[in-house]
């Protein structure tokens, strides 16, 4: 099958955004009283769970069993996790977290030979858009067909339901696409829709299970043989 499509993934995958998550996370619990700091041990325990506010919850849930929830729960959840965006958008805006190695050029060589290009993520609208603009400038929304992020569906990975509304939302096969991931989580997802997946480790994901995956990668400053994994017709670097 021809590929028509590259799906990326975006917290790990693009950047090495996690431990600015992480940070933020704590600045935003520091802004709202709260004594909790997860540091980058807790934070690899935390990373099972995808969505900021999910993770919050399996935190307080799984590791703050005394946590005194106050009436409206889900309020608090959501008001933390908006304070810590906007620490998080702050931090990408003074660019301390750059794009990952051949993820720049990847895209130039799919976009030159008409491979279109798109988002498949359980971040936030407001992160994707910061770490876009920030990364490749302010027209970096339009290098993407459909970008699908945040609790526009009702799963987030591993469930494949991200993967799909993308696929919908493009009108594309999952044959005549590949997936770029950096988790398990991701990479289940991806699989679980028909996608063939590329994975790129990181710090926290570097041990986790890959199996399934099409090729795994510490990361693409090689593109020259990320492109021959992928069967992709592309220019070396």
């Amino acid at each position: 099958m021809t590929i028509k499509a590259i799906i990326f993934d975006v917290d790990g995958t693009l950047a090495d955004t996690e431990d600015g998550h992480r940070k933020s996370f704590n600045k935003a619990f520091a802004e709202s009283g709260l004594d909790w700091n997860w540091d980058v041990a807790l934070y690899d325990k935390l990373l099972r769970v995808t969505g900021g506010k999910e993770r919050i919850k399996y935190f307080v849930s799984d590791f703050l069993k005394g946590f005194d929830k106050p009436a409206n729960y889900d309020g608090f959840v959501k008001n933390l996790h908006a304070v810590k965006t906007r620490h998080y958008t702050a931090m990408l805006g003074e660019g301390h977290i750059p794009l990952r190695p051949g993820i720049i050029q990847l895209m130039a060589d799919a976009r030159a030979q008409g491979i279109r290009l798109a988002i498949a993520t359980t971040t936030t609208p407001e992160n994707v858009t910061a770490l876009l603009q920030q990364g490749l400038g302010d027209d970096a929304k339009s290098w993407f067909e459909v970008i699908g992020c945040g609790d526009i569906v009702p799963h987030k990975k591993p469930a494949p339901d991200i993967y799909f509304w993308v696929l919908e939302k493009m009108r594309l096969s999952a044959a005549n696409c590949i997936a770029l991931e950096d988790s398990e989580n991701g990479l289940r997802s991806a699989l679980a829709a028909g996608i063939r997946t590329f994975v790129t480790v990181n710090q926290y994901t570097r041990n986790q299970n890959f199996d399934g995956a099409t090729a795994v990668f510490e990361d693409l400053s090689n593109l020259s043989a990320f492109y021959r994994a992928a069967g992709l017709p592309l220019s070396k670097q």
